[in-house]
């Protein structure tokens, strides 16, 4: 069965062919969300392997708007301020960290504006990316943005946007955080004396390996099965536990937020 949405006749991606866009633009043909010829990627080249696809290229970023309904900006925030496009009457998604919906459509004048935050593992459609709206966004097009995501992974929309800051500096971050712990866990066998292409592996295997059994397990009762479990485990938790782990976590994801609220 097609999996096709009526809802819309042209998406256009401005940034399209970058690691962000390009992994979503790859993702919505592939698994046919939309039609051939209904996606639309600006270029400056004006040449991509996608155009092989039936991806229509363009030079100009304004001419991308006026031939979509909906506009995905997969651009770095910096970048934006020099991105002159007249969405008027038109929903704009943003993928951009530290820019308000405000202020998104102020400068785009926009009907709508969609705030969004994938990470970098849209590059293996696995991401989670939380989804915040701003302005009046009718059903379909909600289920149609749902559907984008979910094209690349996981998605759930959140009713606040200072969530979406939050969880920039949480999922936003996407490999971040897991490879700080490898990093940590390898150093530390390495020395105590183990070599490090042992260490490595070993810290691999628990941070990228062991980690895929949570995806069929609640993550608190597995901790507090390991800790009943008295072992050098639980020895290694509570060690953990009762130092300022947690706290550290918090302050680290309350610095990341707050950048994106004060802007990139």
């Amino acid at each position: 069965m097609s999996t096709q949405t009526p809802e819309i006749q042209t998406l256009g991606i401005i940034g399209g062919t970058g690691w962000l866009g390009g992994s979503i633009a790859k993702a919505l043909l592939a698994k046919g969300v939309l039609a051939q010829g209904h996606l639309v990627i600006s270029n400056r080249s004006c040449s991509h392997p996608l155009a092989r696809e039936g991806v229509q290229m363009v030079t100009d970023n304004q001419a991308l708007v006026d031939r979509s309904e909906l506009i995905i900006l997969a651009v770095r925030p910096e970048h934006f301020a020099n991105l002159n496009i007249n969405a008027s009457g038109k929903t704009v998604i943003s993928l951009m960290a530290g820019i308000t919906a405000q202020a998104i459509s102020k400068q785009t004048s926009a009907a709508a504006v969609i705030r969004a935050m994938p990470n970098a593992a849209v590059e293996i459609e696995q991401s989670f990316t939380p989804w915040f709206c701003f302005g009046e966004v009718d059903a379909a097009t909600k289920s149609l943005v749902q559907r984008l995501f979910e094209s690349v992974g996981t998605a759930a929309e959140v009713m606040e946007e200072d969530h979406i800051e939050v969880l920039s500096a949480l999922s936003g971050t996407g490999p971040a955080f897991p490879a700080l712990l490898l990093t940590a866990l390898a150093s530390q066998a390495m020395l105590a004396g183990i070599p490090a292409d042992i260490a490595q592996l070993a810290a691999k295997n628990v941070v990228v390996h062991n980690s895929q059994l949570l995806a069929s397990r609640d993550a608190q009762e597995t901790l507090d099965s390991l800790i009943a479990y008295r072992g050098v485990t639980a020895a290694a938790l509570q060690s953990l536990t009762a130092g300022p782990f947690e706290q550290q976590i918090g302050k680290a994801l309350e610095e990341g937020a707050a950048l994106a609220r004060k802007g990139l």
